[in-house]
């Protein structure tokens, strides 16, 4: 008899990167084995991109009042079910009350997942009716709970352990074989340019800024190379001409592809130390070199020298992006060893035996 999986997710499928690259794509994997699942989104596809985008007030409460509503709904059918996995938090605000009932009533095996350290805030000004709205406390309790925790790199580890010592070491993949697979699309014809690019979603978009006067200085110095953004939204820098790209999950591979460098510039703060470095994942998965800030588990995935450099001054971030301008082999070389390190270390192929561990 197979097991039977309940999945409570912030986002609807086939959105979010961190839902794709943390559990969506071992969907087929669950199928093929001894279980069976069953997915419920807190926001659905009508109502998520007008939550994070629209200053519609009426309509966020709306959506808000509408998940915990289908939450409440599930709760109730959550008794058919072997394990429910519960990805960052059950609803958006609000203290931790499915979680506990799921937990202490109906004594259901929780396997709780996150990949940001969301006990934190990246918001510095940040209203106090906010923060008491998120109730970020509850990220403890709901470790604290469950039946296992799955952390997507070390420092959240150390954190979820804690509170519980069933802990699992659950990095962020990428499918290598038949998504982030180079072979698999036709490099467009570049002439003479050279682009360095830059992919993630508007809340991570800021951290372009900690190094706009770097890329300023390496436009000015090489004109034949273009700067590149994929994204939700275009960035607001204003003293760089920038290529914007709209992120499309139809045309995402091929216009990554598009890149000669990519890039992930991030702060050395503790929100950044949550951060499972899916941006050089998907670059070094794609055979691109990474040019990246040495904070939290970019260190551990990139080796400086290897498949990119780890930079932490706008000189070294220069020098580092000048070398892969002038050297095509390089770029060749590091690409090479990066998509090396990726498939034996971060894909889906190396990592299934470790995600279905969460469920024995």
């Amino acid at each position: 008899m197979s097991k039977k999986i309940l999945f409570l997710v912030p986002y609807p499928l086939h959105e979010s990167p961190s839902q794709r690259f943390r559990f969506e794509q071992y969907f087929t994997l669950l199928i093929n084995g001894e279980y069976s699942y069953s997915v419920q989104s807190f926001l659905n596809s009508a109502n998520w991109q007008v939550f994070y985008t629209s200053d519609n007030t009426m309509a966020k409460a709306k959506a808000i009042i509408t998940g915990c509503i289908n939450r409440v709904i599930v709760v109730f059918k959550s008794p058919m079910y072997d394990f429910v996995f519960i990805h960052r938090e059950a609803a958006p605000i609000g203290p931790p009350l499915i979680e506990w009932i799921l937990a202490k009533i109906l004594r259901k095996k929780i396997i709780y997942d996150f990949d940001d350290a969301i006990w934190l805030t990246d918001r510095k000004k940040e209203s106090w009716i906010m923060r008491m709205a998120k109730w970020r406390s509850k990220v403890g309790s709901i470790c604290k709970w469950a039946y296992k925790v799955s952390c997507g790199n070390e420092y959240l580890c150390s954190y979820a352990a804690m509170f519980n010592k069933s802990v699992v070491y659950n990095p962020t993949t990428i499918d290598t074989e038949n998504l982030h697979s180079p072979e698999r699309y036709k490099r467009r014809d570049r002439g003479d340019r050279i682009r360095i690019g830059w992919t993630g979603s508007h809340s991570t978009l800021k951290y372009l800024t900690y190094i706009e006067a770097v890329l300023q200085n390496v436009l000015n110095e090489h004109p034949e190379v273009e700067f590149l953004v994929i994204a939700d939204r275009p960035p607001a820098l204003n003293s760089i001409p920038v290529r914007f790209i709209p992120w499309n999950i139809e045309t995402e591979i091929g216009d990554l592809l598009r890149f000669d460098i990519g890039i992930m510039p991030l702060p050395d703060d503790q929100w950044a130390k949550g951060k499972c470095g899916f941006k050089a994942l998907q670059y070094m998965a794609l055979q691109l070199p990474v040019v990246a800030s040495p904070v939290g588990v970019n260190s551990k995935i990139i080796e400086d020298g290897i498949s990119g450099f780890l930079c932490n001054s706008p000189e070294e971030w220069i020098a580092a992006l000048r070398n892969l301008i002038r050297d095509s082999n390089l770029r060749k070389s590091m690409g090479a060893n990066g998509r090396n390190k990726i498939r034996e270390h971060y894909s889906v192929l190396s990592n299934s035996a470790n995600f279905l561990s969460l469920f024995e």
